[in-house]
């Protein structure tokens, strides 16, 4: 599933290319059958929202997209490519075009089920004035493992598996610790973390949240295989101690950690 700063990433990219301009809109295997309603019709903004995006046609007319698990969006300039797959969506104008194919989500909100919606989701590090202190404060109350609650989109929006991994490894905390146990100041910390990287993944298109000191390739760009401490590591050296990376199942996702860098 794609994480918070690829939604972003999309928003700013479909904002800039369609934002302010009278799109053509339509649904190639029907699964979008209100698509007839947006077409011809001016896109006054784009945003995303945790792991949410709307594309704002009206107060009351707003396209809703959550990718889920296997959702994927194309885009580029004109010419348009030749409809292929299972095409839910496209929108396109004279100058550039988008597909969506495979989302959980792809319909139609009014501005009431929108702000019902953003009312379930927590603060978004990449949203600017994003106020994180209420989900500290709940998480201080919770005996749920913290990194169970780090996935939570009612806590955090945007926050996936690849940075719910990482950001506890650059804090060590061990992800099963109590979030009651877990100090106001390390989640501060973490918030703080995850702007940054978040961030920085927006604009380098793929999530790197090693440091140089600890690659094995100290110079130049992290290679692939040196690109995170702890996420999909598993049975493999930790970068910094040499401890074996640990997973294990919390909460029907794989959550992995270096057992001596995050002692519990």
């Amino acid at each position: 599933m794609p994480e918070g700063n690829e939604i972003h990433r999309f928003a700013d990219r479909h904002a800039a290319a369609f934002a302010g301009k009278r799109v053509q809109v339509d649904s190639p295997n029907g699964a979008f059958p209100d698509a007839a309603l947006l077409y011809g019709r001016k896109l006054q903004a784009v945003e995303a929202y945790g792991k949410h995006l709307g594309y704002f046609f009206g107060r009351d007319l707003i396209l809703h997209i959550h990718l889920g698990m296997y959702g994927d969006f194309r885009d580029g300039r004109m010419p348009m490519p030749e409809e292929k797959g299972a095409l839910r969506l496209r929108m396109w104008t004279t100058r550039d075009w988008m597909e969506l194919r495979g989302a959980m989500d792809c319909s139609l909100f009014d501005e009431k089920k929108w702000q019902k919606l953003m009312a379930r989701i927590g603060p978004d590090p990449l949203r600017p004035g994003s106020d994180p202190e209420p989900a500290f404060a709940w998480i201080k109350e919770r005996t749920a493992p913290v990194g169970l609650l780090l996935m939570d989109q009612s806590i955090f929006g945007g926050i996936g598996n690849i940075f719910r991994a990482e950001l506890l490894f650059r804090a060590k905390i061990n992800p099963w610790r109590p979030g009651g146990q877990t100090e106001t100041t390390a989640l501060r910390g973490i918030w703080k973390e995850a702007k940054t990287l978040m961030r920085e993944a927006m604009v380098d298109r793929r999530i790197v949240t090693t440091r140089s000191k600890h690659r094995p390739h100290k110079r130049g760009p992290a290679e692939d295989h040196e690109v995170h401490y702890a996420y999909r590591r598993a049975g493999k050296p930790c970068f910094v101690c040499g401890a074996t990376i640990k997973k294990a199942d919390m909460g029907g996702r794989t959550v992995y950690w270096c057992p001596e860098c995050q002692k519990d």
